[in-house]
């Protein structure tokens, strides 16, 4: 079952027609037409002036995008003033929609001659801006009654314009055949458009006549769809970015449709398929992304002026009231749509159906299901999916692919038993400090607990309180006195203390291949008071190694590889959780900025200068520093 309503208007289609206008107004009984322009179609604006000879009672060329309600106050009072009974508009929709602003604030009749593909000159449609909120209406009394399509004034239109202009009548054929009002003879006509404004589209890179009357002709359809069923997502989208954020209508148009289209696609594959079919293609959301490249057309609201902080409020905008749309809008949906639109990219292929790509994941993830580790099982059962979801989302090609499969590899290669480039890895990406503050999260009144980091090497030789861990090297001297404690302050005794750090030049012994070590890192024990002491030297700031695939990636997006001064200890005792934690040197460098993302605030602490005898009295010459810290760790 369907139902159809024809709406009454009369349409003039040919070439040379604007000298039609005089009889078409004295073909509606009316004799004083106030004229319509913008500032840009003056001439046009004299052309219609011109042909109507003495019926011309007036004229404002004032039209304004997305039909300011101040600037159709002043035209209303104009159009008063000259006693106009009817209107005759020649523009784009911002002439239209005056008109159609006038006509329904005052009852007069009005003949519109498009000069773009707009569609609305053929709909009971009226978009109006006031407070940066754009509104919709929609009456019999909006419908134009005379509509005079006159190519040569069309084929004035800069090629620029006339291909956003042409995609924006394109989304009106594209949105009748999935809205909810849809019928046979709205589809014919959609499918017709879509055809004839592909056509036109690619032509204009020659720029012919016989182009300029198909996007004409091809817009006159699809307005016509406009008029006659309900629009969906797209529209809406668009509302919201012309009248609350000022963007140009028919740019922002073109730049958004197959991004509407590719949120659609699995929730209407039967248009999809139609619309793909109709564009000699297989894949609709590609198909219209690659006509506007094809084009020359805009693809990206970046390029129009949008502010990528403005994304979350437009997505908050076009969800605010519901509306009838194929797929939910949802908020987070529309902001990831934004985002793509606003970056330009190229939608993901729909062609072989989001069913396809659903069972894929859907295939891979079942068969996990009989693995016997739970929590294996789980965690591998939520990858997949979020897996396969970025490579859909970000439209994976088959060589950026092959990219990270040798990214991977290399890392893979580069590791051995003195580099761990995968930690390396983990850690500048931050995931190693998401780790990290899961599961200090879980004991939140120990020490904060830190990465463990690249250059840990199990089995530290072991060392007596008071040793030095620099074994000479050179460096400004650093006692350390630190304490360990369960988090009741009880002395935690026989605890075993790994300790590693770079040195002066910020290097690990494991980075010299020269340097006969171990040197620098050391394993020590706790007193029955839970007291460490031992020298070593003053931790230096020290570059993470980029000779590798991170050093790449970090050389790639620009980013320093240096770690913050610090000092490494992982701390065991019997009956008590293992606790991984470094300390920063208090107005060292790049404590902002720390290339692993590890350091935390209760972490940096006063590395004391200080001069004369040392505590358990050796003499040092010049300055040295003091650590005295406390760590708290978790009884189990």
């Amino acid at each position: 079952m369907f139902t159809y309503t024809a709406r009454p208007a009369r349409i003039v289609f040919g070439h040379g027609t604007l000298e039609r206008v005089r009889a078409e107004v004295e073909r509606l009984g009316r004799s004083r037409a106030f004229v319509l322009a913008s500032p840009d179609l003056a001439e046009p604006g004299d052309r219609v002036e011109k042909a109507l000879g003495p019926l011309a009672a007036g004229r404002f060329d004032g039209a304004a995008m997305h039909t300011p309600v101040a600037v159709t106050e002043q035209a209303v009072a104009l159009l008063r003033e000259a006693g106009a009974d009817c209107v005759v508009a020649v523009g784009g929709g911002s002439t239209t929609g005056l008109a159609k602003a006038l006509a329904v604030r005052t009852g007069v009749d009005q003949v519109i001659l498009p000069t773009t593909y707009a569609g609305s000159e053929v709909t009971p449609v009226l978009g109006e801006t006031a407070d940066g909120v754009k509104t919709t209406r929609s009456s019999p009394d909006i419908l134009p009654e005379t509509v005079i399509y006159d190519v040569e004034l069309s084929r004035e239109l800069p090629v620029p314009i006339a291909v956003t202009s042409g995609v924006n009548a394109l989304a009106h054929a594209v949105e009748a055949l999935y809205s909810p009002d849809a019928n046979p003879v709205i589809d014919g006509m959609a499918l017709d458009a879509i055809e004839r404004l592909a056509r036109g589209l690619r032509g204009l890179a020659e720029d012919t006549l016989e182009a300029r009357t198909e996007l004409l002709q091809g817009a006159w359809l699809a307005g016509t769809c406009l008029g006659a069923v309900g629009m969906g997502l797209h529209h809406k989208l668009c509302h919201t970015l012309g009248g609350s954020f000022g963007l140009p209508h028919a740019p922002m148009h073109t730049v958004v449709l197959p991004h509407v289209m590719a949120y659609n696609a699995a929730a209407a594959p039967e248009a999809m398929r139609r619309i793909a079919d109709a564009l000699g293609a297989t894949d609709a959301p590609t198909a219209v992304y690659d006509l506007i490249v094809e084009a020359g057309g805009p693809t990206s609201l970046r390029e129009l002026g949008l502010a990528e902080a403005d994304l979350d409020r437009a997505a908050e905008l076009a969800t605010a009231a519901p509306y009838p749309n194929p797929a939910e809008p949802t908020r987070d949906g529309i902001a990831r749509l934004l985002r793509r639109a606003w970056a330009g990219e190229r939608p993901a292929p729909t062609g072989t159906g989001p069913s396809v790509l659903d069972q894929l994941t859907a295939q891979v993830v079942s068969t996990f299901a009989g693995t016997p580790d739970p929590r294996l099982r789980a965690l591998l059962q939520d990858l997949v999916p979020r897996l396969h979801a970025f490579a859909i989302d970000n439209d994976l090609t088959q060589d950026e692919w092959q990219h990270g499969i040798d990214f991977l590899t290399r890392t893979g290669q580069i590791c051995d038993a003195t580099r761990q480039e995968f930690v390396l890895l983990s850690d500048t990406l931050g995931l190693s400090s998401v780790v990290d503050v899961l599961t200090n999260s879980r004991t939140p009144d120990t020490t904060p607990s830190a990465v463990l980091g690249p250059f840990y090497v199990d089995g530290p030789p072991e060392l007596e309180q008071g040793a030095d861990i620099a074994a000479g090297m050179p460096g400004t001297p650093l006692w350390v006195d630190v304490q360990i404690t369960d988090t009741d302050d009880k002395p935690v005794a026989e605890a075993l203390v790994d300790v590693w750090q770079s040195n002066e030049d910020g290097f690990y012994d494991v980075q010299l291949p020269d340097l006969e070590g171990p040197v620098l890192r050391g394993r020590l024990r706790t007193d029955r008071d839970g007291r460490l002491r031992f020298w070593s030297i003053l931790p230096s700031e020290y570059p993470i190694p980029s000779d590798g695939p991170v050093g790449a990636m970090l050389a790639a997006t620009e980013r320093h590889p240096y770690r913050a001064p610090h000092l490494h200890f992982m701390i065991a005792a019997e009956g008590c959780r293992r606790l991984i934690t470094q300390l920063f040197v208090a107005g060292g460098k790049y404590l902002d900025s720390d290339a692993v993302f590890g350091v935390k605030d209760d972490l940096i602490v006063n590395f004391e200068p200080r001069t004369g005898p040392a505590p358990d009295g050796r003499a040092v010459d010049g300055e040295w520093r003091r650590l005295d810290f406390t760590f708290q760790i978790a009884r189990r």
